[in-house]
Parts: structure tokens; sequence; C-alpha cells
């Protein structure tokens, strides 16, 4: 029989954080978290009961309401044993089972969200610093959507934790020097816990109008009732085709000049959002909150029909400013899918658009598409919606997926032949479609490609991504570098925070034989759009710009990793052919040269010499004695 382990008294064997993201570690520092959704559900239910009993077949209908109660039980079990696992030799320790109840020993445990619980507020003389790090995020945060039930308890938990932590925050900022930076870092902790209890406000009555419109499906005569009953019921909207973006008028905590620059900046945001063409902005002046209350209400939220809302917090020490900024969808209920914190010297705010706007904006762009990319997003599409469900199966690069998206674009011209969008859209997809070599007719399809890109900029001049398009294409089909630098020029004035056009003019400068500065063009769509989707697709351009440096180590890395992830598509073979012909490693470049040459049959030397958008016949040179000497066919 194994001695039991000796633990030292009073302290916990584990560490469980529930505010935020959840986190469970060993006094040792060790991961014990499961991975699993639903057991780390479980998890968070068991700690918040503090060591009572929690019946299994509560906690089973709670995590899976929509299944017969047997497998509801099953599922459980299951949830259970990977719990367990993830406890390891703890698990006896601190798991408790029996045939019909569970229980965590929670006197094992050090739990935030109890420790939270158990502050008195009349008699907590703590440091500020510990009640701060318990007000870091939401409860459970990553668990919303495990099921209709847990959300529902979930919504009241966050409401009990968050109501204690308020208070005791009200409490020590009245007692607190109004102004030390402590006093700052309070009022910041409550003004975010005021906004979470907002959102959680909003989502308890959406879901009462949703428990409405059930009713009144399943009983016609007593919808008039039940619209009587909630001053929150909405009138039906008529169905709109453009995503709309709130930008909410920025808070600040310190002092009026941050509360004027706070307003200031969520206007400047507001503004750069508005160069983006697939979506309406809506400004803060039109989403100032009510004389009564500092934030605006769900009421004023839904009359504005908004789909997104992006706001944020400025706050500074004298030296630096510090912004907060979150972008939250509102499909359902507000939903927090992205937040990033940007510091600034207060010597550096003449540089706030560049270095702060310019940013936000180009992250948020991309976020955006890529949620509404989604299939059975929506109910229905106008011709953006379908452009927008085009553009992930147009970076896909797989034919199938490819010619579905061209589809879509077809579609969304007859519905809005007039949309500049759309038009410069199709031009990029015909010119990748003769790129991948997959249209017979190749000058044809470089009509078209240009009558498209043409008809967009006629349709909006001032259409940044438009000209931005139009820009590549100068490049790749008329080899017009002057034009395409020019338009390259035009559209990033327009739009400074479009990432994808710094990637695309990357392009452009590798063929002109200025790499150094592609690389620089990269890096800037890198700082605009760290988390695009899409990231994938433009890396290929940085294995042409090592290619075109001479950096082939550097370009094998990259270009390895390019056709992994986008192993379809045909401009990422050829550089790295080329880099590794260069190093000599024509046995490493062969399965690449072999793949290329499946979706490329009549890829050769000499082909690509005569229509690769080369302007310096050295490039050329180089580049194809890369091939050469990776084995590709001459002729």
């Amino acid at each position: 029989m194994r001695p039991e382990r000796p633990r030292l008294a009073g302290r916990p064997v584990v560490r469980i954080h529930l505010l935020g993201p959840m986190r469970a570690t060993t006094c040792l520092g060790a991961n014990i978290l499961p991975h699993g959704k639903r057991a780390r559900a479980v998890l968070g239910y068991l700690c918040l009961a503090a060591g009572e009993h929690v019946a299994r077949e509560h906690l089973a209908q709670l995590l899976w309401d929509r299944v017969p109660a047997a497998a509801a039980r099953t599922n459980l079990r299951q949830a259970l044993r990977e719990l367990s696992s993830s406890f390891g030799d703890l698990a006896k320790e601190l798991i408790t089972t029996g045939r019909n109840v569970i229980r965590l020993n929670a006197e094992a445990c050090w739990i935030d969200a109890l420790a939270a619980l158990a502050l008195d507020p009349g008699a907590f003389d703590g440091p500020h610093g510990e009640l701060l790090a318990l007000c870091r995020g939401e409860l459970l945060e990553d668990l919303d959507g495990a099921s209709a039930s847990f959300d529902r308890w979930l919504l009241g938990a966050r409401t009990r934790v968050s109501g204690r932590l308020q208070t005791l925050l009200e409490r020590e900022l009245g007692r607190a020097d109004a102004k030390s930076n402590a006093t700052r870092a309070l009022a910041r902790a409550l003004a975010h816990l005021r906004e979470r209890a907002q959102t959680r406000e909003q989502y308890a009555r959406r879901r009462e109008r949703w428990q409405i419109t059930l009713q009144a499906q399943a009983n016609p005569a007593a919808s008039e009732d039940a619209a009587d009953r909630s001053a929150l019921t909405p009138t039906a909207a008529p169905t709109r085709d453009r995503l709309r973006v709130g930008v909410l008028p920025f808070l600040a905590h310190t002092s009026r000049r941050e509360e004027n620059l706070a307003f200031s900046l969520s206007q400047e945001i507001a503004a750069a959002l508005a160069r983006f063409r697939w979506f309406d902005v809506i400004a803060p002046i039109s989403l100032q909150p009510t004389p009564s209350t500092r934030f605006a209400d769900e009421r004023h939220l839904r009359r504005m029909d908004l789909d997104y809302a992006v706001d944020g917090t400025v706050c500074g020490n004298g030296k630096d400013l510090h912004i907060e900024v979150r972008l939250m969808e509102l499909a359902d209920y507000a939903r927090p899918v992205w937040r990033e914190c940007f510091d600034l010297p207060v010597g550096e705010l003449h540089r706030l658009n560049e270095l702060v706007t310019t940013r936000i904006v180009g992250r948020i762009d991309p976020i955006i598409l890529f949620i509404e990319g989604q299939p059975n997003r929506r109910e229905h599409y106008g011709a953006t919606g379908l452009l927008l469900l085009a553009l992930p199966l147009i970076f896909s690069m797989e034919r199938k997926k490819y010619e579905e998206a061209g589809g879509l674009i077809a579609r969304a011209l007859e519905i809005e032949p007039d949309n500049a969008m759309v038009a410069a859209w199709a031009a990029h997809w015909h010119l990748f479609y003769s790129g991948q070599g997959w249209s017979e007719d190749v000058e044809r399809t470089h009509e078209i490609t240009q009558t498209f890109a043409l008809r967009a900029i006629k349709l909006d001049p001032n259409n940044a991504e438009a000209l931005g398009i139009y820009a590549h294409i100068c490049s790749i089909v008329n080899k017009d570098f002057d034009s395409a630098l020019y338009y390259f020029d035009r559209s990033l004035r327009l739009n400074p925070s479009l990432a994808f056009i710094w990637a695309l003019s990357a392009a452009t400068y590798c063929y002109i034989g200025k790499p150094e500065v592609a690389l620089q063009r990269l890096e800037r769509y890198g700082e605009l759009a760290p988390l695009d989707p899409y990231y994938s697709w433009f890396e290929h351009l940085y294995t042409i710009a090592y290619t075109f440096k001479g950096d082939y180590e550097r370009a094998v890395i990259v270009g390895r990793r390019c056709t992994k992830a986008t192993p379809d598509f045909v401009a990422g073979y050829k550089p790295l052919v080329a880099a590794l012909g260069h190093l000599g490693r024509q046995d490493e470049a062969k399965p690449y040269l072999e793949k290329l040459l499946s979706l490329e049959p009549d890829f050769t030397i000499e082909r690509f010499g005569s229509r690769y958008p080369f302007k310096r016949d050295e490039d050329r040179r180089r580049y194809m004695e890369g091939l050469r000497l990776a084995g590709v066919p001459e002729r």
C-alpha cells in the first residue's frame, strides 16, 4: 500500500483561477487544467459549489440539456474521467465521487472566485494589489456556450462575484487618495466591471426576447400579451445587406484632458474604419450615453441595429498613455472577439494616429472578415455578404473551393452590378484563376480581369482596396510597374490601415528589384494584422522577397511553411524551388518540384522567364538559374 503523501497543513494543494482565462496549477507549478470545455465547466461548477455535494443528475442536465438523460450521464462520466486524468495523483485528494453526488475538496484548493466572495466589504484592509488581481477578467470567460442551461447558471454566478467585487472597489475608492496611481487603477478596474455587468444585462434582455418570440411562435394568441410585458421587445427591422459597426465613445478615468483625448481617439477610429467599403460605421457622436448614465444602454445600441461595437478606455500616469480597445460581436449577445492594449509615451502623442489608430483599425478589419466568412453565418446574404463568404474559399487556393467562390461572386454581381468591392474582387479572382493555370484562355481571362478592375475604380475612385487590386494587376498582367506603384501609393494614402494592400505591394517591389523595401512593407502588414486568418496565403510573398534578396536559407524556411499551409498554391513553390537550387539542394527540391509540376504541368524555365514580371534582367537570370539548378525542365 502506497504511503500517503505529506502535505503542509493549511497550504493549498492547487490554485484554481476562474476569473479571466481559466487556470489550475499545483503548488509546484504543474498545469492540471483539463483540455475539454465540458470538463473545465464541471470543474468551474464544483469550485463555485465551495465544497458542497453536487448531484450528478443536476450537473448532467446542466451541461447536456439537449440530449436524453442517459446520454447526459454518460457524457458527465467521460468529463469526470478527463478531470481525474488531468489531476493525476491528486485526483483522489481533490475529487470525491459517489453514486449520486460529486464533491470538490475546496479546503485543499485556493480558488480566486471563492476568495473574492469571502472578502467582507466592511472589513477589507488588504493591499489594493490583491483586490485588483481579482478584477482581471470575467468569471469563467472561456466557457460561454457550453449549454443554454449552463449559460443561465453562469450569468447568475458572474453577477454574484462581480457584485461583490464592485462593492469592494467602490468602498476602496471612497477611502483612497483621489490623485494616487492606486486610485486610478481601482477606477479602471471598476469601470471594466461595470462594462461587463452591462454586457450581462444585455444578454439577459436578449434572452428574455428570445423566450417571448418562442412563446409567440408556439401560441400566437399570446404574442400581444407577451409584447406588452416587455418594453424591450424590438419591432421587426427590414433586412439589410451591409454590416454596421459602431464605435462607442472611449472612456477615461483620470483627467478632463484624457477624457477629451479618449473621445477624439474614438472619433479617429470611426473615421479610419469608414475607409473600408464593405461595412457601415456608426460614429461615437451617435452612440453617446444618455445624460443619466455613463454607458450606452442596450436599448440605444439596438435602435442603431449594430452587428459589431468597438469600445475602449484611455488612462495615463503623466509619462505614458495606456489604451485598451475591444471589439464585440452583437449577433446573439455581446461577445468580445478581440482585445488589445497599446502604450504610447506622452512625448509621442503627435504620432497617435500612426502608432495606435492605424493599428487598431488594421486589426479589426480581418477579424470581422473572418467571422463573416463562415458558412451559414446569416439567414440573408446581399452582394457584400456573398463576397465575404467567398473570401475564405479564395484564400484556400483549392480549385473546387476557388470555383465555388467564383460562383458566389457572380451571384453578387447579379444582385448588385454596381458594387465596386465585388467588381474588384471579381478581378482578383480572375487574376489568380489564370495564375493557377486553370484558365483555358489566359489572354481572355486577363482581359476580363482588367475589365472588372477598371469598372471597380470607376464606380468608386476612392475605394482603396479596388485601387490596390488594380495596382497588382498592372504589375502581373501589364508589367507596368510605374502605374502599379502609383496606384499602390494612392490606395495606401486613402487607407493606411489596409494590411492586405501593404502585403500585395511587396510583390511589385520584388519585381522591380527592391526586396528590402518589399520586406519593410511585409513587416508593416504584420504590424497591422498580426492575427490575419489568411496570413499563410500572404506568407508566400516573404519567400519571393528573400529569394530576390539572395537570402536563400530564409526563403527555404518560409517557403516550406507556406507550401505546407496552402499546398495547392503554385506561387508558393516557385521561389522555394529556386532557392533550393541556388543552395545546391536538388534532392530536397525534388518533392516540391514534383508537386509544382502536378499543379502546373507545362511549367518550364523558358515559359516562366517569358511570363514572370521581372523589371531587371539580372533578377530574371538569377531566378531562372535557381530553377535550372533545382532540375526544372528547360522548355
